[in-house]
């Protein structure tokens, strides 16, 4: 029982205010989406108006074949088949693990409400603390917990809303990676909101890059990473630095590096002004290399250095290298560059002081 999820061209506005423009994505059947964006931009409005706590003000919502938003249309948050992970998980201190799991379980006899607790408590990994209250238990456990319960009544779409937001960056990576195989294994779709770029790649097939109330880039974390569509995606997502450039009569775009090929067909006339997107992981370190630049900056991340890196003429470069090499800030190193995926946009005179 999982659904494909259709929101199509929703404004919602509080007050006055409007907090969703024309707002359009579809989720298939099994696939975990994520929305990701800064406070405010909208994310949490969106799930709000999916579990039916806020009306839309225009557009549609369809679970499948069913609308259950549109002008004039409120299906309630009951009869939605939708389950919510809270971020403060929202669980009872009044009973046990197995009592949480149970609450949402309506209309079974007591053997199979107990057989469906019994198959959570595995699937979530608790299955010996069934008995035990959650102020017993761990942050990682009592989103696990949150979890089986959003789970139990087997919704046709999960929404988890910052899911990971109270627990340590190790946990928080690790419990991601579980909670995909969990939604993977029981085949849910589901939606997640957060602000961290990392949980959305780690959990996500689909990441909607939001910015005040629209959706900037709905794409595979792969894409919204190394193809950027617009300058704010391509500033919000990842680590890089732009580099000035001129398109060239042949389309390909020079650089103080050198020369590099745009795209197949070239967007913008020669002499164009642009700014190439370059990555740490596009720039190599490459002590044969006869282009040099000084290490003006190191930060060491175990397995690897981030380098910044400063050119002859005054361009700032990132550099991601295997930390067996230790450069000594304001050492010059060898460096080139290797481009699969050459991201550009016009400078904007007024974007830059």
């Amino acid at each position: 029982m999982t659904a494909r999820l259709d929101f199509s061209q929703v404004n919602y506005a509080y007050t006055d205010t409007p907090v969703l423009t024309g707002v359009s994505f579809h989720i298939e059947p099994g696939m975990i989406a994520c929305l990701l964006g800064a406070s405010g931009c909208g994310k949490t409005t969106i799930l709000r108006c999916l579990a039916g706590f806020e009306p839309i003000h225009s557009g549609q919502i369809t679970l499948d074949t069913r609308i259950v938003s549109a002008r004039g249309v409120l299906v309630p948050p009951e009869q939605r088949r939708i389950g919510v992970v809270f971020q403060d998980y929202a669980l009872f201190p009044h009973l046990n693990v197995a009592g949480n799991i149970a609450f949402g379980l309506r209309g079974l006899t007591t053997n199979e409400r107990a057989h469906r607790v019994n198959e959570l408590l595995e699937i979530v990994g608790l299955a010996n603390l069934g008995n035990q209250y959650t102020q017993e238990l761990s942050g990682g456990q009592q989103q696990r917990v949150a979890l089986a319960r959003a789970l139990a009544p087997k919704p046709e779409l999960l929404l988890l809303d910052e899911p990971f937001s109270n627990l340590d960056v190790e946990m928080r990576e690790r419990l991601s990676v579980e909670v995909r195989d969990i939604l993977k294994r029981e085949h849910i779709t589901a939606l997640m909101v957060t602000h961290d770029q990392n949980e959305a790649f780690n959990i996500a097939d689909v990441v909607g890059l939001m910015k005040d109330g629209c959706i900037e880039q709905w794409d595979t974390p792969y894409q919204l990473y190394h193809e950027p569509r617009t300058r704010y995606a391509a500033e919000f997502i990842g680590q890089g630095l732009f580099l000035p450039g001129i398109v060239l009569p042949n389309g390909r775009i020079q650089l103080e590096l050198g020369e590099f090929q745009a795209d197949t067909t070239p967007r913008w006339p020669a002499g164009t002004a642009v700014d190439v997107l370059l990555r740490p992981d596009d720039v190599l370190h490459d002590d044969a290399s006869p282009l040099q630049a000084r290490v003006l900056h190191r930060a060491f991340r175990g397995a690897a250095f981030l380098y910044t890196l400063a050119l002859p003429a005054g361009g700032l470069i990132y550099s991601l290298v295997p930390s067996h090499h230790n450069h000594a800030d304001g050492e010059m190193i060898g460096i080139r560059l290797e481009i699969d995926h050459l991201v550009a946009f016009e400078r904007n005179p007024e974007a830059h002081h």
